[in-house]
């Protein structure tokens, strides 16, 4: 008897092939007296960070996107110089060079875990170069993809960056694994190599290798051991690349939709190009304030955010100011330890008290906007209502910024998303945040999974309500984060009002084809099944079999 597991699906591919079960586990390295003098061991454990690190560099060299950027940051996991003098201080105390590697990874793997969602997602990448580290010292294999000798589906617990990102499409159908959300490595990678994936997914661990698997991304279903009926049913369609036109996005009919990317830095502009996005939807300013002790200087910034406003001659950045607290900690701002972070004082309510930093902020940005001929629009994160509305345009009006809105994470400012919008110019909603605080969920518990996806009908409610404000005092209303890059879900946005999306740069050619691939007025039907149905999975389920 076949078998359904349920997860979050990635793409909408359907792939059938044998399960390949990825070993994830390496021993952890016994405590006990080093076999050689305290030096010798140091030695041995420098020189086995320093190619592992070299090793990740090789695999960064021939990625792209955000898989090299996820790459690049555990080269500099391997590579830090605190990480190194923390081990060679065990190992000159006489703990063996592997368990040193071991507890001084765990320290680190301690404060990112205790830092928020944004950090603490990092954790999979650094145990990644951990065990990479105590495989080379033990002369262990590391965990990890084997070798396909035939095409084939993985399965794992969940899948590390270097893994993920150099998959051989040709030979890896799809894959499954029990951890991971949307917005996870898996996931984002997933996306960008156009692999059908479920992550998340509950019972995979219980797949034995060999078994035949039935993965429908669409709808978010592993069948295993599939019938030959239910095989020729759902057929075998794998996600296919689609023939990027560069033309602007629009639904079959014509209806616009501006197709936008999302850019964490200068590094990410020239991507964004070249897969044609017609602007700029979220420009994430931490790449300048994280790992500093020190505020950067307003020269500094005017010359960064010059960098990216460039290329886009005549297009639309958005440029969010700097998303501070809570997981993302920065030292300048002296900010008090709280009980709650997730809830405390995190985004816009980080710069209120004092404001220095984010007036300095504006003022960069504003200079750098007069000397590009990008369209420059401003935006704050995390506004929970009107009196946070007020004060912030205000402050970027202050500053000569004539387009200013407000991001909508929180389930308040979707509520009140009419009076909010009578003042902003434009609002994009953060599907992403706006999920973890509608349904209580943290975005990094990989057991509450299911509230995390932005199909729950609950998220694409306040979805609609703002929509429908902007609509109402013809604002424009926007959403940018990885729902966005879901070409299915791109439809449903549009059916409920949304006129623009910002995606990873990859997601791009994927959504511009199927918006091309469909009527507004299906959009709008197939928005009216989602909004119809009582859980993500279902959601997720009536629109793909519409689709079909």
């Amino acid at each position: 008897m076949s078998e359904r597991l349920r997860g979050l699906g990635v793409g909408t591919g359907r792939v059938v092939g044998p399960a390949v079960v990825v070993s994830s586990s390496m021993p952890e390295p016994p405590p006990g007296a080093a076999g050689a003098e305290p030096a010798a061991e140091a030695a041995d454990a420098a020189v086995a960070l320093q190619w592992v690190a070299g090793r990740l560099g090789e695999f960064a060299a021939t990625a792209t996107g955000e898989a090299k950027d996820i790459l690049d940051a555990q080269v500099l996991f391997a590579a830090d110089p605190g990480l190194a003098a923390d081990v060679a201080e065990r190992t000159g105390a006489g703990v063996p060079a592997a368990r040193a590697v071991f507890e001084a990874f765990g320290r680190y793997r301690e404060l990112l875990g205790s830092a928020g969602d944004y950090i603490a997602a990092r954790v999979t990448d650094l145990d990644d170069v951990r065990d990479r580290t105590i495989a080379r010292l033990l002369g262990l294999p590391p965990p990890g993809v084997p070798y396909l000798d035939e095409p084939g589906v993985l399965v794992a617990r969940d899948l590390a960056p270097a893994d993920t990102a150099t998959l051989d499409p040709a030979r890896v159908l799809g894959f499954v694994t029990a951890e991971g959300g949307p917005t996870s490595h898996t996931a984002i990678i997933a996306r960008s190599l156009q692999i059908p994936a479920i992550v998340g997914c509950a019972g995979a661990m219980e797949i034995a290798a060999g078994t035949r698997l039935l993965v429908d991304a669409g709808a978010g279903v592993v069948v295993v051991d599939p019938s030959e009926s239910q095989i020729a049913s759902a057929g075998s369609h794998p996600n296919r690349p689609h023939h990027d036109t560069g033309r602007p996005g629009a639904t079959a009919d014509g209806h616009a939709v501006a197709l936008l990317a999302n850019v964490g830095g200068p590094a990410d502009a020239a991507a964004a190009v070249a897969a044609h996005a017609e602007g700029v939807g979220l420009l994430r300013t931490e790449f300048l304030f994280l790992g500093r002790d020190e505020e950067p200087s307003v020269a500094e910034q005017v010359a960064a955010y010059a960098d990216v406003l460039g290329p886009f001659a005549g297009s639309r950045v958005v440029v969010r100011t700097l998303d501070a607290g809570a997981d993302k900690p920065l030292p300048f701002l002296s900010l008090a330890d709280e009980a709650n972070p997730a809830l405390g004082r995190r985004g816009l309510r980080a710069m209120q008290d004092p404001p220095d930093v984010l007036d300095r902020q504006l003022a960069a940005i504003a200079t750098a906007a007069r000397s590009c001929s990008a369209v420059t629009w401003v935006m704050a994160p995390m506004v929970a209502d009107v009196e946070d509305t007020r004060w912030f345009l205000e402050r970027a009006r202050g500053h000569a910024l004539d387009v200013v809105g407000v991001m909508v994470e929180i389930p308040a400012a979707a509520l009140q998303a009419g009076a909010i919008l009578e003042l902003a110019d434009f609002a994009s909603l953060g599907t992403n945040d706006l999920a973890q605080y509608a349904l209580a969920a943290d975005r990094l518990s990989g057991p509450l999974g299911r509230f995390q996806d932005p199909w729950q009908p609950a998220v694409l409610r306040l979805v609609q309500m703002t929509a429908d404000a902007g609509a109402r005092q013809r604002k424009p209303v926007g959403v940018c984060g990885e729902a966005a890059a879901d070409p299915m879900l791109a439809c449903v946005l549009v059916g409920l009002g949304i006129g623009s999306l910002s995606m990873s740069a990859s997601a791009i050619p994927v959504v511009r084809g199927q918006l091309a691939a469909v009527g507004y007025d299906e959009c709008v039907r197939l928005a009216e099944l989602a909004l119809g149905a009582v859980s993500a999975v279902d959601a997720r389920a009536a629109v793909a079999d519409a689709l079909r």
